[in-house]
């Protein structure tokens, strides 16, 4: 199997040979080609680079990037980009060897992996490994933005200003998105601050806003739901009465509505407070695809559904709405 994996990957780096070899040189008045993997990445490169880039995200709405394996299609277009980013820290777990072996011949830039090892979330499923969904945060996000940003002015250092001043405004939304984050949260009543989700992407935003988060999967989506698992979390809804417990835009809902009828077999009901986006952003061409909304979205949900205030649409009323 080991051997078959390798010479698998063979196969994908020597299409990516030749499609690198098939590139002309970039000239200075071209865009930068940068390929991402999640939709997080890429909306950070975009806004940051603006007109100076072209931007080509690999793991679309609603597909787990934990398991995601990449298509001949994806790896002709790493092959042919200036530059890949990419999130790491074991994010893309599939990915991740061909992302190493790329590097040897490109820039690939595993972003998050800015984030210094004592702000990181130790992952109790792999050894070694951190905790990656880090853009929960707003805060540590802020930290991966600015590399980007600097990864950028070093591919293209006559576009430094231009990379600068879009960081700026990108930033201060952010800066209002954290603001926004911690009122809403902080309305949510203090014995009602429980997040029950279909896997244990939200750690970050538990440990930011002062809420207890519980996932039925790990921090990766391949590590198994047993029962006992199961039935641990529908006791705690019960006991704890919790209100709401919420599925995720790119992961089944299967294990999360057992939550639901489990409590209900004890006499208690839950109901599924809303869908969240965990690993990947909504709709391209919506307010929801983009980071802002996604966090926006995910933050109104969660207060709205465990009894909070906070308004239906958002922090600027733009969810439910296009671009």
């Amino acid at each position: 199997m080991v051997l078959g994996r390798r010479a698998f990957l063979g196969t994908l780096l020597a299409i990516a040979s030749a499609a690198i070899l098939a590139v002309s040189p970039v000239k200075a008045a071209e865009k930068l080609n940068i390929v991402t993997t999640v939709g997080m990445i890429g909306d950070a490169v975009q806004r940051i680079g603006g007109d100076r880039v072209e931007v080509t995200n690999l793991i679309g709405e609603g597909v787990d990037p934990h398991s995601y394996w990449q298509t001949r299609s994806d790896v002709v277009k790493m092959g042919r980009a200036d530059a890949i980013f990419a999130n790491g820290l074991y994010l893309e777990a599939q990915l991740e060897e061909l992302l190493l072996k790329l590097k040897e011949r490109k820039p690939v830039i595993l972003a998050a992996e800015v984030i210094p090892v004592e702000e990181r979330r130790a992952s109790e499923t792999y050894k070694d490994r951190f905790d990656p969904h880090v853009w929960m945060s707003p805060k540590l996000w802020r930290q991966v933005v600015v590399g980007i940003q600097a990864s950028l002015g070093e591919l293209d250092p006559e576009g430094k200003a231009t990379f600068g001043e879009n960081a700026r405004v990108y930033l201060a939304e952010m800066d209002r998105l954290h603001a926004y984050a911690s009122e809403v949260i902080a309305s949510i009543p203090e014995e009602q601050r429980i997040l029950v989700t279909a896997h244990d992407a939200f750690g970050y935003l538990g440990r930011d806003y002062g809420i207890e988060v519980l996932g039925v999967q790990g921090i990766s989506t391949q590590s198994e739901a047993g029962l006992q698992r199961v039935e641990e979390l529908v006791n705690l809804i019960v006991s704890r009465d919790v209100g709401a417990v919420f599925v995720e835009s790119s992961v089944s809902e299967r294990n999360v509505k057992a939550l639901v009828e489990g409590a209900a077999a004890q006499g208690h009901e839950v109901k599924i407070g809303g869908q969240l986006f965990s690993d990947a952003m909504g709709a391209p061409g919506t307010y929801e695809g983009t980071y802002v909304g996604m966090i926006d979205h995910n933050v109104t949900r969660i207060a709205l559904a465990l009894g909070g205030d906070a308004p239906e649409r958002g922090m600027d009323a733009k969810l439910g709405a296009g671009l």
